[in-house]
């Protein structure tokens, strides 16, 4: 019996026509944002605004800079944001491990209590939040941002999922055969497994993070802001200057598009490794 090579799935021109009108839709905010920090505030208020990028961008990123303190507040989201990931990541592998595949009294109730969390608006606990933050003196410090956020009842429940699916009890079984304690095989056998949904979750986080308002308004001070608080500060006056504020705005998106840029690759071979093991 002959056996036929079959070929690979190509795309049409519907494919393609879809593929890229969904490119321009995705990929036009951020070429106008371009556009906008490029251009002056008269320009933007044309009747007819340009569509092609201007003379003075760099004159608006400095403008920027000079009107908020955004060299501070990349690098204080920077800090804020990996500091956040990786806590996150490692307390959600961790619990979703032990919530996926481990025995003990109270698992489906302390389960359903942590996800039961995420129904709470977090507006309510900002009160309560901040008099911690105030008796442990950690107001207008960058701990302040970073401590609350480090466990996510989101997180848990999705590396729990991913774990429950892509993780087999066969792997867990034979660890155990062999020997190996709790902590052994969640390092050399949930790991490798969990390693596609950290990456999607790590991501996530990120820009969660990184985009992140409200907390960081409250905690910190535009002395030592964030991104997200630094960027209010910009364009103020009688006529607020728009190509001022798109250029701050490009400065903080761009740290965003480099990471995924960078992780992109990788993010998206782990979900295809992922759901070919699963």
């Amino acid at each position: 019996m002959q056996l036929t090579r079959r070929s690979p799935l190509t795309g049409g021109p519907l494919a393609y026509t879809v593929l890229i009108a969904a490119t321009v839709v995705f990929a036009f905010p951020f070429y106008w944002t371009l556009v906008a920090a490029s251009r002056s505030n008269s320009e933007l208020s044309a009747a007819t605004p340009a569509l092609t990028p201007g003379p003075n961008l760099f004159h608006n990123l400095g403008e920027a800079v000079q009107q908020a303190a955004i060299g501070t507040a990349l690098l204080n989201s920077l800090i804020v944001s990996a500091a956040v990931t990786a806590g996150v990541v490692l307390s959600s592998t961790l619990a979703g491990f032990a919530f996926a595949k481990l025995r003990f009294r109270g698992r489906g109730v302390l389960l359903a209590l942590t996800v039961g969390t995420m129904m709470i608006p977090p507006q309510l606990g900002v009160i309560p939040l901040f008099m911690v933050i105030v008796k442990l003196d950690l107001q207008n410090k960058l701990p302040s941002v970073i401590l609350p956020s480090l466990v996510s009842a989101f997180g848990v429940f999705f590396m729990r999922q991913f774990l429950v699916q892509a993780l087999p009890d066969e792997l867990i079984e034979a660890g155990r055969v062999d020997g190996a304690s709790t902590l052994r095989i969640f390092l050399s056998i949930v790991l490798p497994v969990a390693r596609p949904g950290m990456a999607v979750l790590g991501m996530l986080t990120f820009m969660a993070t990184w985009n992140d308002f409200f907390w960081p308004i409250v905690a910190l001070s535009s002395q030592n802001p964030t991104v997200q608080v630094a960027l209010k500060s910009l364009g103020q006056g009688y006529v607020p200057d728009q190509s001022v504020v798109m250029a701050g705005a490009l400065l903080g998106t761009l740290p965003v598009l480099l990471v995924f840029g960078l992780l992109g690759r990788q993010i998206v071979g782990g979900i295809m490794q992922g759901a070919v093991k699963g």
